[in-house]
């Protein structure tokens, strides 16, 4: 059968508010391509394509990208393109909210803790467990909370989280503790990453009405709007070298949702002049594409993930 939806250029020359992921089968109708792209050139390469649902690839210097298949936490080798299995003990109901630590020695994950007590529907917590694998260790106390940064000394991660019927922003101490509220404003606040300086926080924020990209002071002062336009746009990633805000924007006003299977585009925002430009065409994605950081330490490349339907 034919491709029903648009891929991106280079896909064949090689081989939700919804932050739950689906822990299905290998569905062999939906392809996933895992995709390198030169933001200086434009050059988009496959790197992997497969009928396995793949996810949020974070970009490691040793030459390899971490990404999430059905529950579980894969490494993807960038010369023989093979994937292995992380070990993650306990937890294999991980979602697409993990990371890799700033001395990239530890891995972030967020877990579906069946076992926890609260009665919410859902149970991610946040646990920090080595880079080569081992036994997660419980930094949140409660669910549901979705990683998504690191700060630059490592001591401290922020994350998403719903507490008293809403989605806000939090921050809490890789050795665990109380964790800090950051945002109070209604809808939904997320995909909270911190600059390379260690000045700002980037998010997404519905506060407006329409989903755009902000960034506050790393103590929840001084928001300050960043994108204005009729894309929603989500998941602001600086650049290791912070140049550069990569986010990913759906072409429809998506509410507070982030779904997967919808048209969207990869932009790119100059951090100085807040210029802001279209990196890719549009493709079929949207969750999973690029939750999570996946600059190339260079920060000349990121990684991401389109999708196909036949």
């Amino acid at each position: 059968m034919k491709l029903s939806v648009l891929v991106l250029q280079t896909c064949i020359i090689a081989c939700c508010l919804t932050p739950f992921p689906a822990f299905a089968q290998d569905t062999p109708d939906t392809i996933s391509y895992i995709q390198l792209l030169d933001i200086y050139t434009g050059k988009i390469d496959t790197l992997l394509s497969s009928n396995k649902h793949i996810e949020a690839p974070n970009w490691h210097p040793g030459n390899y990208l971490v990404v999430n298949s059905y529950g579980k936490i894969y490494t993807l080798d960038l010369i023989s393109k093979i994937m292995q299995e992380v070990n993650t003990g306990f937890a294999m109901e991980c979602n697409n909210d993990h990371g890799i630590s700033p001395d990239k020695k530890w891995l972030a994950i967020s877990h579906n803790d069946r076992s926890d007590t609260s009665t919410k529907p859902y149970k991610s917590a946040i646990y920090i467990l080595p880079i080569s694998g081992g036994t997660p260790r419980r930094i949140t106390n409660q669910v549901p909370s979705f990683w998504h940064g690191w700060s630059p000394d490592g001591q401290t991660i922020a994350y998403c989280a719903e507490r008293n019927n809403n989605f806000d922003i939090y921050t809490i101490p890789t050795s665990g503790g109380v964790e800090k509220r950051l945002t109070t404003s209604e809808g939904l606040d997320d995909g909270p990453e911190f600059s390379p300086d260690g000045k700002y926080i980037y998010f997404n924020s519905y506060r407006t009405g329409h989903m755009q990209i902000w960034r506050m002071r790393i103590d929840g002062s001084m928001p300050e709007q960043l994108t204005f336009d009729e894309n929603s746009n989500w998941f602001a990633h600086p650049s290791p070298d912070n140049k550069w805000i990569v986010y990913i924007a759906y072409t429809t006003d998506e509410g507070q949702n982030h779904l997967f299977g919808k048209n969207v585009k990869l932009r790119l925002m100059d951090v100085k002049t807040k210029k802001v430009k279209d990196i890719t065409p549009v493709f079929f994605g949207g969750q999973g594409t690029m939750n999570v950081p996946s600059w190339s330490p260079d920060s000349r490349r990121v990684a991401f993930v389109s999708y196909a339907v036949k």
